[in-house]
């Protein structure tokens, strides 16, 4: 099993945090793991991505054209990305930003309202463990157990009493993300 993903919008969302922690636990899984970021010079509001791959088997490069899953989280990820998922594979977005909503047929798309739920609860800094939650109800790539400890590793110290809270978050994604248009 090899899955090849994609997270891809603004600083300050968390996408390259949520790639490292899905990169972390994997590896807490012994599993193969690459995680390849790429992001402008602005701390925030410019735009981010992250590659990841989890495999049981040797990855042979991190450079990819084309993704098994595609997590796009504004509009000029959408533009760029949403092309690049490969037939039959997974598109996930939040539609808050979004102006021109997924178009592909040959994919499965999910939408999840991870800002407004983020937003509810007060604690933007929740809302790529939201996406993420979402992604795993998908394609669990890790068990919980092994979540955890990539939380442990991902975070500083300092902020380990804020790891029941992301998982907590990671739960909720579960719950809140919606199919838009399943193909297989």
């Amino acid at each position: 099993m090899t899955e090849e993903i994609i997270i891809a919008g603004f600083g300050g969302q968390g996408v390259l945090s949520m790639g490292k922690i899905l990169a972390y636990s994997g590896v807490m899984q012994n599993k193969e793991v690459s995680w390849m970021p790429s992001y402008g010079p602005e701390m925030r509001g410019g735009t981010a991505n992250v590659t990841v791959i989890v495999s049981d088997e040797r990855i042979s490069s991190p450079i990819l054209n084309a993704y098994d899953t595609a997590i796009l989280l504004n509009q000029q990820s959408m533009d760029k990305f949403e092309k690049t998922v490969k037939p039959g594979g997974l598109l996930i977005y939040d539609p808050n930003g979004i102006s021109r909503h997924p178009e592909r047929k040959d994919i499965n798309i999910y939408s999840i309202e991870a800002a407004d739920e983020a937003a509810k609860a007060g604690f933007s800094k929740i809302f790529n463990m939201i996406v993420l939650g979402g992604f795993l109800k998908l394609k669990p790539l890790v068990a919980p157990e092994f979540l955890h400890k990539g939380l442990e590793k991902s975070l500083p110290a300092r902020h380990h009493n804020l790891i029941p809270e992301n998982e907590k978050a990671v739960e909720l994604g579960k719950n809140i993300l919606k199919p838009v248009q399943i193909v297989n």
